[in-house]
């Protein structure tokens, strides 16, 4: 965030450069921005360098893509630098920090434990115009976008896409990896396991359990537990398998 918001729509990510960012922009001491790798180059990372810049945190050095023939190209205002071949000399060129901008969930995860391995830091990427209340937990690498609302005590772990106008009620918690994509309602006490997709426009009643890499299909209305590994569609949403 350039700026703290109103106290109601305040974007409030947990993790450590956000707290350092709004203390620092408090009291006007802010010291130079991070230089931050962004991994893919497709129409979701237009969001998240859009997410990006808006948070003001980071400054963008360049993008990775695992298709060699995009290096070299201007991709959304900046170079792609070229595929992960590259990640030691940018380790080495003191870059430290980087977030994946992936919306598949096996290949984000992947390029995420790479990373990860080598040594590089997870940064987050929080839309400001978001509401994120008190007690919530954003693990690092997260993507939350415009029109989010994440209420009292849900946890979002590593590497979780909150996609655009998606909302989180409290108490929730969603593993490692998820992606709740656009207009997605999760209600009070729901478990979200690691991996799985909710679709676009789905609703996940109280309480509700989801498994690891489960699929809820688009416009789904979960209503009862949904068990690792399940493909589930319709309102109430059943097993497509």
């Amino acid at each position: 965030m350039a700026r703290a918001a109103p106290a109601r729509h305040r974007a409030t990510g947990t993790g450590h450069h956000e707290q350092i960012h709004r203390i620092a922009t408090r009291q006007g001491k802010l010291k130079a921005k991070e230089k931050l790798v962004i991994f893919g180059a497709s129409g979701h990372a237009k969001v998240v360098i859009d997410i990006i810049e808006q948070q003001g945190m980071h400054d963008i050095a360049g993008l990775l893509d695992d298709n060699i023939t995009r290096k070299g190209e201007r991709f959304f205002g900046y170079d792609v630098l070229g595929t992960r071949a590259e990640l030691p000399a940018l380790l080495s060129a003191r870059l430290r920090h980087a977030i994946v901008a992936i919306g598949d969930n096996a290949g984000r995860a992947a390029v995420a434990a790479h990373l990860a391995r080598q040594g590089w830091q997870f940064a987050s990427a929080v839309h400001p115009r978001t509401s994120i209340s008190r007690g919530v937990k954003l693990g690092p690498g997260s993507v939350v976008m415009a029109g989010c609302v994440v209420n009292a005590d849900a946890q979002l772990g590593n590497h979780v896409i909150l996609n655009t106008g998606a909302t989180v009620d409290h108490d929730c918690r969603i593993e490692d990896g998820v992606h709740i994509a656009p207009g997605c309602h999760l209600c009070g006490g729901v478990r979200v396991g690691e991996g799985t997709l909710l679709g676009a426009g789905s609703t996940v009643t109280p309480g509700v359990r989801i498994g690891k890499n489960a699929i809820v299909g688009a416009g789904s209305t979960v209503i009862r537990d949904v068990t690792d590994g399940a493909k589930v569609s319709g309102s109430p949403a059943r097993p497509l398998d």
